[in-house]
């Protein structure tokens, strides 16, 4: 067989080859082996423009390999010999001893050295620049002008594959980042919690990017849902809402990020911000339900207090009738502070009990000396207020008639909590009766379902004792 008839069939052979898929990288890599085989050499090279940069980077060999590296091989069109071949959109040919041409450009990771000719084409497509490749033979060879036509129409050929695949690969890119958007917009509609929406958001973002680690921090720079972890590039987007930024999108990635990623990023960013406000949308309805049901429970407890007040016939102060309410109603308040501080549904006994102390000591401006040891012990939103009020009672009636040392002890014992308040005053005489102790007695057992025991023995001593 003549020459062009075989390079008709090698040309042929190679187009039908790297033409039967639509997968860049696959085709890169056909593209590579078959123009070796098809001009009898030893290596092949293929570069691809990126216009971002206006570098062509390595993107498929044959017959060598790149070693292990940090970024890809890269050159401008101009620089070496390949890059003066794109740059000139014509081919170079040197026969021998290729690398002590001023022109070549050497890369640590690529073992080019060895290799004596080079035969290096531009890849043009509709008049623009998309790459160019160049074979190698580790013997000196000088290439004839049929086989320099036959390369020539191979990159031609590539060309377009290189065109379809790119625009394949852009369409697989799209649907992946459509889908992305998809998987965040259902976890943002369909949870309720938004713990759960971010948390999706979060990992589709590391599995969209190809990312080492992502996370969502918030405006006061609190991070939230981190995973992962960094990588030397980074990218910040922010999560604007109403034109107020409420946050930040952090994503992380060892190789840098192109123009499409950090678009989809700041789509990703944008529906984040949506599941923040709606999660807090969510949370503020739930938050003003709860508080609603507080404060009404509240305001019913107060009622029942003021009616108890009242009803009794105690021969009471009015001033002082008001001021016990006073309290009373504070003590409920103090319980609603704490649960609002924490938003949890549980109190802090101890925090709960000094709060209530210090208000009551400033309230009747009382001189006496006070010792407490308060364990921390924690109790549920409505046994708390009834504590709150049991203890303002009996430690409000400590300052008023006790002597000039106060001692209450919170503590844990056998499963029951046990409050005790003492002071070293003479004590009282016959049955304690009164409005306070009524309240006293009812809120310990119908609320705390626990017992109360006085003894008044070198000052009074009163016990409550309700299980934990």
């Amino acid at each position: 067989m003549d020459a062009p008839a075989r390079h008709l069939r090698l040309l042929t052979e190679t187009i039908a080859a790297v033409n039967s898929t639509l997968d860049l990288e696959e085709v890169l890599a056909l593209v590579a082996r078959k123009v070796a085989e098809a001009l009898g050499t030893e290596a092949c090279f293929v570069y691809l423009y990126d216009e971002t940069t206006d570098e062509l980077v390595l993107r498929a060999t044959h017959g060598t390999a790149v070693e292990a590296m940090t970024r890809r091989p890269r050159m401008r069109p101009g620089e070496g010999i390949t890059g003066t071949a794109a740059a000139e959109r014509a081919p170079i040919m040197i026969p021998a001893q290729a690398h002590l041409d001023p022109r070549f450009k050497g890369f640590p990771n690529l073992p080019e050295d060895q290799y004596e000719s080079i035969l290096a084409v531009p890849i043009v497509a509709r008049e623009k620049l998309a790459g160019a490749l160049n074979v190698r033979t580790i013997a000196p060879r000088k290439f004839t002008q049929d086989e320099i036509d036959l390369l020539l129409a191979l990159a031609d050929q590539v060309a377009q594959t290189i065109e379809h695949a790119k625009l394949y690969s852009e369409a697989q890119r799209r649907v992946a980042e459509l889908e992305a958007l998809a998987r965040i917009s259902e976890a943002v509609s369909e949870s309720l919690y938004l713990e759960e929406s971010l948390d999706a958001i979060v990992a589709t973002t590391v599995d969209a990017v190809g990312a080492t680690g992502a996370a969502l921090v918030l405006e006061d720079g609190k991070i939230a849902w981190p995973e992962g972890r960094a990588g030397v590039h980074a990218v910040r987007l922010p999560l604007r809402w109403k034109g107020r930024q409420i946050g930040e999108l952090v994503c992380d990635r060892d190789t840098p990020f192109t123009d499409q990623e950090r678009a989809l990023l700041s789509s990703i960013a944008h529906q984040a911000a949506v599941a923040l406000e709606h999660g807090r949308a969510v949370m503020r309805g739930v938050l003003a339900q709860e508080i609603h049901h507080r404060v009404k429970n509240n305001l019913q407890t107060v009622a029942s207090l003021l009616r108890l007040q009242a009803r009794s016939g105690d021969s009471v102060d009015p001033r002082k009738a008001l001021d016990d309410s006073a309290n009373r109603i504070l003590a409920i308040a103090a319980v609603h502070e704490v649960l609002t501080e924490t938003r949890h549904d549980d109190v802090e006994l101890a925090e709960l009990l000094d709060r209530l102390r210090a208000m009551l000591v400033q309230g009747l401006g009382s001189p006496k000396r006070i010792e407490a040891e308060l364990e921390q012990i924690s109790l549920a939103g409505n046994r708390a207020t009834a504590l709150a009020l049991v203890f303002s009672e009996l430690f409000q009636n400590a300052l008023e008639h006790g002597g000039e040392t106060i001692t209450v002890r919170l503590a844990r014992r056998n499963g029951r909590v046990i409050l005790a308040i003492a002071d070293d005053g003479v004590g009282v005489e016959g049955e304690p009766s009164g409005t306070g102790l009524s309240i006293v007695g009812a809120l310990v057992r119908d609320e705390l379902r626990g017992t109360l025991a006085l003894q008044s023995k070198g000052g009074l001593r009163v016990e409550v004792s309700f299980p934990a």
